[in-house]
């Protein structure tokens, strides 16, 4: 409440009244809706009350006696629409813009007549926001009107504000340019806005929401479709991975315009391949000579282009021999491997899965040498392999024929060791208790006879294959002494061999001796004596190869 000064005064029922008029207020009331005009901005009534009463400038609307209630006085349209509230508020039912107006409240208490103007401001929003007047389509560079924004009915008129994605657009008079105008309607008074913005796009407008809005509504987010030539092309191979001959390779021709090219000219190999309502041009079968620089460009503009540079990968290798191989053991073996490669290549053999540290080389074979024989050649993703099986082979030859006591010193233990190629068969002959054999391993294999002689003899190891045979002989003797009486055999022999050779010696010596004096006597020649000193010789010979065989186990 302002403070007041006294303006005049009156006599009434012998009372002197002082009147007393208060600064305006102000009400903001919303249109169509009842609105409350405060009386003495809202302050408790007088003790001493005793009237109250609503007015304008056309006339008075009610009064209010103390303790009774307010009387309507208007008789015009507010006749049906005012009352007084218990705080002595004027209520105004259904505000429209013709209650924008003063209002006063006179408040009659003891000596005092006090009047308190009220301003009514009636507000409405608009009923709505959105954007008409659509542009079909933006284009780079080219100021154009994107819409129009209409903000209807309401009061104050509506200040509009444009948004590109949520970001406040302010004119600059060059890119921007934004209009308004507002319209009153004639029978509410209401006002509609109406806003158009002018727009230069630029490129990355092409997926920009633009909206407008108002102080307490905002319209749908619109977007346009943004046009502008194309910049930039692109070639693109499309492969899972490096291109291998007899592939098919499908180039793709990308443009940045908007809209985006239909038809393309692809430079295939010194030949230009038009492509229409599509970006793809797919080279089937390629082989090593497809190796070169690959181009696309838009058919309006065939300085706008991008290409290329495609290689074609390859491996081609052979190997000589590629097939089984018969060779015989000493024989030589030339190997022949032949690459032609588009890069690098790694080497790798293996003979019967077993890798190899290189090359085999075979200047003379032998039968390790056989098995099958495999070489991998990868260059990248590429893997080209090539095999061979060797068989080399030769006539069974025995290397080695030895004889064994058993523990039991009751039975013979025979081995035949043989090398051969197709693996070689055996032959005794005897018969044994027992016939074993070693593993074939490199042409080379072992067998073993187990015997209880019962007479000296001799057995004969025959070894065979399809390409022929070989034969040896071993002297058995029986197994009928134990190990102490055949040692004192052996020793036995052994010294009667060697009190023989002393005596036949010495007879010799005594001999020779002999003979020699008789030819000193008789003048015989020496040839005659040299001869039978031979002959002699030979017996004895003879004699040492007897006793050596008889000792012999």
């Amino acid at each position: 409440m302002l403070d007041f000064a006294p303006v005049f005064s009156l006599s009434h029922a012998g009372l002197c009244l002082h009147s007393n008029i208060f600064a305006m207020d102000t009400v903001i009331g919303l249109y169509g809706e009842t609105v409350e005009v405060p009386c003495n901005n809202g302050a408790p009534k007088p003790k001493d009350l005793f009237i109250t009463k609503w007015k304008y400038d056309n006339g008075d609307l009610l009064t209010q006696l103390k303790d009774q209630d307010a009387s309507v006085i208007a008789t015009n349209q507010y006749k049906d629409r005012v009352s007084m509230a218990e705080n002595s508020s004027l209520l105004i039912a259904a505000a429209s813009l013709k209650d924008e107006k003063i209002f006063t409240c006179m408040v009659v208490a003891g000596a005092d007549i006090s009047e308190y103007p009220v301003k009514l401001l009636i507000h409405k929003a608009p009923t709505g926001v959105e954007i008409t007047a659509l542009a079909a389509e933006l284009e780079i560079g080219k100021p154009t009107q994107l819409g129009q924004c209409t903000a209807p009915d309401s009061n104050p008129a509506a200040n509009i504000t444009w948004f590109k994605n949520k970001k406040h657009l302010v004119a600059d008079g060059k890119g921007i340019t934004i209009s308004s105008k507002v319209k009153v309607d004639e029978v509410t008074g209401l006002t509609t806005t109406s806003s158009t913005l002018q727009y230069t796009a630029e490129k990355g407008d092409t997926d920009a929401l633009f909206t407008c809005g108002t102080l307490n509504a905002l319209s749908s987010p619109v977007s346009f479709t943004v046009t502008y030539p194309t910049e930039r092309v692109s070639l693109h191979v499309i492969s899972k991975g490096p291109l291998m001959e007899g592939d098919n390779v499908t180039l793709k021709c990308k443009a940045d315009g908007n809209p985006l090219p239909t038809s393309f000219n692809f430079h295939i190999q010194r030949k230009v391949v038009k492509v229409e309502n599509s970006d793809s041009y797919t080279v089937t079968d390629v082989t090593r000579d497809s190796t070169g620089e690959y181009k696309c460009s838009i058919i309006d503009n065939a300085k706008m282009e991008d290409s290329k540079n495609i290689t074609i990968n390859y491996l081609d290798m052979s190997l000589s021999p590629s097939e089984k191989v018969m060779k015989s053991a000493g024989e030589s073996l030339a190997l022949n491997l032949q690459t032609d490669a588009s890069g690098e290549l790694r080497v790798s053999w293996t003979k019967d899965n077993d890798k190899l540290d290189k090359m085999p080389k075979f200047d003379k074979l032998t039968y390790s040498d056989s098995g099958k024989y495999e070489v991998v050649v990868t260059m990248g993703a590429l893997i080209k392999k090539a095999s061979f099986e060797l068989v080399v082979e030769g006539i069974p030859v025995i290397r080695r024929l030895a004889k064994q006591r058993g523990e039991d010193g009751q039975h013979k233990v025979l081995t035949c060791e043989a090398e051969g190629s197709p693996k070689p068969t055996v032959a005794w002959s005897v018969n044994g208790t027992s016939a074993d054999e070693s593993p074939y391993v490199n042409g080379k294999i072992s067998y073993k006879l187990t015997i209880v002689p019962t007479v000296n003899l001799t057995v004969v190891c025959t070894v065979s294959n399809e390409l022929g045979q070989d034969t040896r002989a071993i002297n058995v003797s029986t197994c009928k002494y134990n190990d102490s009486d055949t040692t004192k055999l052996v020793v036995g022999v052994i010294v009667g061999l060697l009190l023989a050779t002393v005596v036949v010696g010495l007879a010799y010596w005594l001999y020779m001796k002999k003979s020699k004096q008789g030819s000193w006597k008789t003048g015989e020649k020496e040839d005659g004596s040299t001869e039978e000193s031979k002959k002699l010789e030979e017996k004895i010979e003879e004699k040492l190869e007897e006793n050596s065989q008889k000792v012999e186990v």
